[in-house]
């Protein structure tokens, strides 16, 4: 019975990932060809191809894309942000969210970058994600702090962390992606990823 449960954990272990990847996906998929499809009806009449929607939002999103890109309609935007940026509880959500979305866009490359944060005199080492090269433009306090980085540490499990300021000496670059980071701490590092060919198996 010992081994049928292990069997049988096992296999839903493997078999969850893959049903709701898929199940978020189908209802991503099916609210986006509604939606689309909803707006474009007046348009096109009775007339469906299959994919037609999804292709609307690609299109849509990328337009959207573009005129956040250009000065004038970015000022534009400012001002449909306002009330999301100056309501009390709105505020503390929507900025959370935006700026969390903003580090993932691109930037440059050494802005996005995944240490290993190891503190002087400890055996201690923390995956983290640098957010500030540099203390420049922050409030005073902040930005008198020379040679020093800002560091995010996510926490596994759920969406949060902390950011601390550390010497620049106490990080060391790792050879990760920012979203194979986030990816590993969610699941707290208990990744099952197997050696490529030629790596030498660990001891």
């Amino acid at each position: 019975m010992t081994r049928l449960t292990q069997y049988f954990f096992r296999g839903l272990i493997t078999f969850l990932p893959l049903a709701l990847t898929v199940y978020v996906l189908v209802i991503f998929v099916t609210w986006t060809e509604r939606t689309a499809m909803q707006l474009i009806r007046p348009l096109v009449g009775d007339f469906y191809l299959p994919g037609l929607g999804i292709a609307l939002g690609a299109l849509l999103i990328l337009a959207l894309g573009f005129l956040v890109s250009q000065k004038f309609t970015s000022r534009l935007f400012s001002l449909v942000e306002l009330p999301f940026t100056n309501l009390p509880v709105v505020k503390s959500i929507y900025s959370s969210l935006k700026n969390f979305a903003d580090y993932f866009a691109p930037h440059e490359q050494d802005a996005q970058q995944v240490v290993l944060l190891k503190p002087p005199g400890t055996e201690l080492s923390t995956v983290g994600l640098v957010t500030r090269q540099s203390m420049r433009g922050l409030p005073r306090g902040l930005s008198e702090l020379h040679d020093q980085v800002a560091v995010y540490l996510p926490m596994g499990y759920m969406i949060g962390g902390y950011t601390v300021f550390v010497p620049r000496s106490w990080i060391v670059p790792v050879d990760m992606s920012v979203e194979e980071a986030m990816r590993m701490a969610l699941i707290a590092f208990m990744s099952s990823n197997k050696p490529g060919p030629g790596t030498p198996p660990q001891a």
